[in-house]
């Protein structure tokens, strides 16, 4: 008999995994499938579930078939999944390596049945399943049979890492003292997972999703004793490395406190929202006063109860709903309603013969729920003091702000309320102009003059990528060259864009306030709201790069390396290098700078909300002296009276989801959007008919330090080191599809195809691209009918190629009308520009085009005609096509013949502001002093001198 050698949980279990094969974390190779298929993504944690599944599998034919030990012999996957196993479980409780082991020895002796129980088991957990209450396997010992009997308790569960040296024994202990504190008021249920070194400690908070607080005791050593991947080593000396760059450690007389600060200051760069507690013995009062700041609390090992407690209480401030308690009350309390708002309580809906229908379908409980009272414990979000203010402070907690605020029409209202805080009438404000409408019109509202940043384009497949840092430091530098960079108020950028390209914010605020100390920053991050609950991800997020910004400025390393380099940018008697150099360096602010930071999240699109469900995020260390009374102005101007309860609720409810488990789901996200992008790679016929797009097409290889062209499919390492790096990267979650081998548009393949055919539902496509984004409600059955679909049209076109004239597919290919080159932004025209620097009055402009007597409707034709013989037509409005999504013309703006080309060949069905019957809505020529009428001229209001301060 060939029998499966299980390792020693104390020795090293997975040390006869190769490292070539194998990546623990979170590449997931080892596993037999990953060995057939290495380029397949996954996480540690899909690893495992697809490891048991198939033992399961794999063990059940052994089972029914009753085949001898020569079939167990001959299945290498058994083997090869049961030593991965071994290593992936010292990161998860519940099983653990030595019930690995128990498996392989029941295997090796024959007795499958058993072993496929014991291994239906942990599949019934990983799926959520109970099993029964009564174990039934003789071989259980008692802590397996109490751990097995808990798993049918319906409490939510979470996991505890204990980062210290133990035997087997010692963790037996541990784990049967916390059996016996569990009780039955307890609101949670928590597991231990003990190991042994900090590098264990830092693969495990980043293969299991489920621990949500880490015990430290001293006793730990540093390296694993774990034969792991290159992968998982490579990602834990980048996350230490990354963390301690910069920072100064207390000293302290104890030498074993650096280590300890070492640890958590890395477990806590990674996964923010754990709670780190120490538990020592000798020299525990030292320890406290020197780890404090970084620890909840400090116990001393005797302590299990006051641990216990502390833990199940602090995951209950987690879950806390302050606001969503507050409307399930009300919903719940007998009331009679005087007031506004007749559907409150169902009263004109259940008193109804017509309109029950909506009771049934929605329920009662919203209409329960609905109400516009402010009192009785559901405060007010115009001036909150109760349930909605600390629902807020908890979603500042948890997305790494100062200062968070609800809004519930929106991330274009949300846009709105922060231009209008911080923009006065004249202030600059540098605006990319591939961003939401909702900033083009803010512009207008608040009088701010935009300066348009470009992105680079895209042009072969019709849509903008993201603005160079280069070209914003040199628009900079030209308004200080100018005297006019005190006028600068604001850079605004999208982060990510739509189709997924994401910013570095740290550098961009840094090299930025290098030129202008206390710019402000608006972060659109409507799409990117996720990512704070990813350690890789969180990093590029506006808050997460504000706090590493301040901690930076703090230290004595940056105030060294910024009086270096300011002896370079300036000479002797203070006159500044040339722009190259300032281009060239990576600037480095002044210590003095000021970090004042926002973001707005849509988060109704990538995280549990309903629909308008929006927040802003304040990192501004000027917020009570400058912005906080401008702030409450802007949003009692653009906020409801009325706001919808419903939607406040789900914000409370999205925010306690993923400070709970949001690792999970943003994981599963990227993993699956990632399995998405191997399946098309992979399979001949979609690779023959579809092309997903990577960094290489989307990001040029100027802006990437880093070559691989998806990173995250090499695995996490890979990926950490270009989201470290790298100018620009691309969101995982987003899959762009290029289709023009499928013969039709975006268009047609949007509409016609997916949706009207197979019902599913994507949001943007181009001219020759689709995108498909995962979000945290992603399936893999869902990925899995999408492959399908794609096949079905594949096979659908190809068939209609191959009976396609080729003479007359030609002819129609060359009839085609060539995609122009996306147009860049022309100029504002005479009367609302500022002679030499791009930025211009959009809101003169939009207020002349309001009126009847100034604008005429000008038809494409004649319009081009105009252009070719010299005249420069100014467009009355903004024009915004459905795709590219952005103004393609702002009020204000010359249209040349480049912005014709482009809208000629646009084949989208939706274009606002542009009527095809009457065509485009322009400004009317107005007499200048000089009789010239081939520009507009209007009284505007001169920057220098105007600007309201």
């Amino acid at each position: 008999m060939t029998r499966i050698e299980p390792g020693s949980p104390t020795s090293e279990p997975s040390s006869r995994i190769s490292a070539e094969k194998t990546s623990s974390l979170p590449r997931s190779a080892g596993t037999a499938a990953l060995e057939r298929d290495p380029g397949m993504p996954s996480s540690t944690w899909r690893l495992r579930s697809d490891a048991w599944e198939y033992l399961r599998f794999a063990v059940k034919r052994l089972a029914l078939s009753g085949e001898d030990s020569d079939a167990l012999a001959s299945d290498s996957e058994i083997h090869r999944n049961l030593r991965a196993l071994e290593t992936i479980e010292m990161y998860w409780a519940g099983f653990g390596q030595r019930y690995v082991q128990s498996i392989g020895e029941l295997l090796n002796t024959g007795d499958y049945r058993t072993a496929l129980d014991r291994i239906g088991r942990v599949v019934n957990r990983l799926r959520g399943d109970t099993i029964p209450d009564e174990p039934r396997d003789e071989h259980l010992d008692e802590q397996e049979r109490a751990e097995q009997v808990s798993d049918v308790d319906s409490r939510p569960r979470f996991e505890v890492l204990v980062i210290d040296e133990t035997t087997p024994a010692d963790r037996d202990t541990m784990r049967t003292e916390a059996l016996r504190l569990r009780a039955p008021a307890d609101a949670f249920i928590y597991e231990f997972v003990v190991v042994p070194s900090a590098d264990d400690a830092v693969a495990a908070v980043l293969t299991n999703p489920n621990i949500l607080a880490c015990v430290v005791r001293p006793g730990f050593s540093d390296r694993t004793r774990q034969r792991l991947s290159r992968e998982l080593l490579e990602t834990i000396r980048l996350a230490r490395s990354e963390v301690h760059t910069g920072r100064t450690s207390e000293r302290s007389s104890l030498a074993s406190v650096q280590r300890v600060l070492g640890l958590a200051d890395t477990l806590a760069a990674l996964r923010p929202e754990l709670d780190l507690y120490l538990m020592a013995g000798a020299h525990i009062e030292d320890l406290a006063g020197a780890l404090t700041r970084r620890f909840r609390r400090v116990f001393r090992r005797e302590d299990q109860l006051e641990l216990h407690l502390s833990l199940l209480r602090r995951v209950s401030h987690l879950y806390d709903t302050p606001f969503f308690s507050a409307i399930q009350d009300h919903a719940r309390r007998p009331v009679g309603v005087f007031h506004a708002l007749p559907i409150g309580r169902g009263g004109s809906v259940m008193n109804s013969k017509w309109i029950r229908d909506l009771a049934d379908f929605y329920g009662m409980n919203l209409l329960l729920a609905e109400t516009s009272a402010t009192s009785g414990g559901l405060d007010s979000l115009l001036a909150p003091t109760g349930a909605i203010k600390k629902a807020q402070d908890l979603a500042a907690r948890a997305f790494g702000a100062k200062h968070s605020f609800f809004v519930t029409n929106g991330t274009s209202t949300a846009n709105k309320i922060v231009h209008q805080a911080l923009v006065s009438p004249g202030d600059i404000v540098l605006v990319d102009r591939n961003c939401h409408k909702s900033h083009h019109h803010a512009m207008m509202l608040t009088g701010g003059r935009a300066a348009y940043l470009e992105a680079y384009p895209l042009n072969d497949f019709a849509f903008y990528g993201a603005v160079p840092l280069d070209r914003i430091k040199q628009l900079l530098l030209d308004y200080r060259a100018a005297g006019r960079l005190d006028e600068v108020r604001m850079v605004t950028l999208t982060n990510c864009t739509f189709d997924g390209i994401v910013y570095d914010p740290e550098r961009v605020m840094a090299e930025c306030l290098a030129i202008k100390p206390d710019l402000v920053f608006l972060w659109d991050e409507a799409w990117f709201a996720f990512a704070a609950f990813h350690p890789v991800t969180r990093r590029r997020t506006a808050m997460a790069s504000a706090q590493r910004l301040e901690e930076r400025l703090k230290t004595g390393a940056h105030a060294s390396a910024y009086r270096a380099q300011q002896a370079r940018l300036y000479d002797a008697d203070g006159t500044p290098a040339p722009d190259e150099v300032w281009l060239e360096e990576r600037l480095i602010p002044s210590p003095e700078a000021r970090i004042r930071v926002y973001a707005t999240h849509s988060t109704h699109k990538t995280l549990t909300a309903l629909r308008q469900g929006s927040m802003i995020h304040v990192y501004d260390q000027d917020w009570v002296r400058e912005a906080e009374e401008p702030f409450h102005e802007a949003f009692m101007t653009h906020t409801s009276t009325s706001p919808n309860y419903q939607i406040l609720a789900s914000l409370d409810l999205g925010r306690r989801q993923v400070e709970l488990e949001g690792f999970t789901l943003v994981q599963r996200q990227l993993d699956l959007a990632t399995s998405l992008a191997q399946a098309i790679a992979r399979h001949p016929l979609l690779r023959r008919t579809y092309r997903v797009l990577t960094a290489n097409e989307l990001i040029p290889a100027e802006h990437r330090e880093t070559r691989r062209p998806m990173p995250l499919r090499d695995g996490l390492a890979s990926m950490w080191q270009a989201w470290a790096t790298d100018e620009f990267v691309i969101d995982p979650s987003r899959i762009t599809v290029e289709i023009t081998r499928t013969g039709v548009d975006g268009d047609t393949f949007k509409h016609e195809h997916l949706m009207n055919r197979y019902g599913i539902q994507v949001n943007k496509t181009s001219r020759n691209t689709v995108l498909f984004m995962t979000n945290i409600g992603t399936t893999r059955s869902a990925v899995a009918y999408l492959i399908e679909v794609l096949v079905k049209l594949a096979e659908r076109f190809e068939e209609e190629r191959a009976q396609r004239d080729p003479e007359l597919a030609a002819a129609a290919l060359a009839a085609e009308a060539p995609m122009p080159p996306l147009p860049d932004f022309s100029a504002f025209a005479p009367g609302y520009d500022a002679p030499g620097l791009p930025d211009g009055d959009v809101r003169a402009a939009f207020f002349r085009g309001q009126q009847r007597r100034h604008i005429e409707h000008v038809l494409p034709g004649e319009l081009r005609e105009r252009v070719a013989r010299g005249e420069q037509p100014v467009s009355a409005g903004f024009v915004t096509p459905y795709p590219p999504g952005f103004p393609v013309l702002v009020p204000g703006q010359i249209i040349t013949a480049e912005v014709l080309d482009f809208m000629a060949v646009l084949d989208t069905r939706e274009i606002h502001g542009y009527d095809p019957k009457r065509g485009y809505r322009v400004l009317r020529a107005m007499q200048s002093t000089t009789g010239d009428a081939q520009s507009t001229v209007v009284p505007a209001q001169n920057p220098a001198t105007d600007r309201t301060s």
